[in-house]
């Protein structure tokens, strides 16, 4: 038996707003989203087999709290065919891609949303320089990676 990550649920500051951007920059789609316990609100938004639940809590009046990177999400990585097409997408959305790397076996970049979310970017096959992925197959659409 395999076990697979389905989805990961993480607390951003709008749930909407994030699912806006990682539907723009990873070609994802919302699969669903509604009322959350609490009264506040979920969006899921992947592919058809992983997805990001975001959870935005219901408004106090407040702005919302800051997130100190690292605490305790380190990062979340995505995997792409396409890294240098998803690295002019952030770009185009006014972030700012850091920490690229080259390293066996694959390219990867670093860009933290408005909620201080750190995305790894990461692309193990041609467009990644690879000669020919040797043994990987590529996923027709961005997943989430288990680092």
């Amino acid at each position: 038996m395999e076990a697979r990550l389905e989805h990961v649920n993480i607390t951003v500051g709008g749930a909407d707003r994030t699912a806006a951007l990682l539907e723009r920059l990873f070609g994802w789609r919302v699969r669903w989203a509604g009322a959350s316990m609490a009264g506040g609100r979920t969006v899921h938004v992947g592919n058809d087999a992983q997805y990001l639940a975001l959870y935005t809590k219901k408004e106090s009046g407040r702005a919302p709290l800051a997130w100190t990177k690292g605490m305790p999400l380190n990062h979340l990585a995505v995997v792409v065919d396409d890294l240098e097409a998803v690295e002019r997408r952030v770009m185009e959305a006014g972030l700012t891609p850091f920490s690229h790397s080259d390293y066996e076996p694959g390219r990867r970049f670093y860009f933290l949303d408005a909620d201080n979310i750190e995305f790894e970017v990461v692309s193990y096959g041609r467009a990644a320089g690879a000669a020919g992925a040797e043994g990987r197959s590529s996923s027709p659409s961005p997943s989430l990676a288990s680092r």
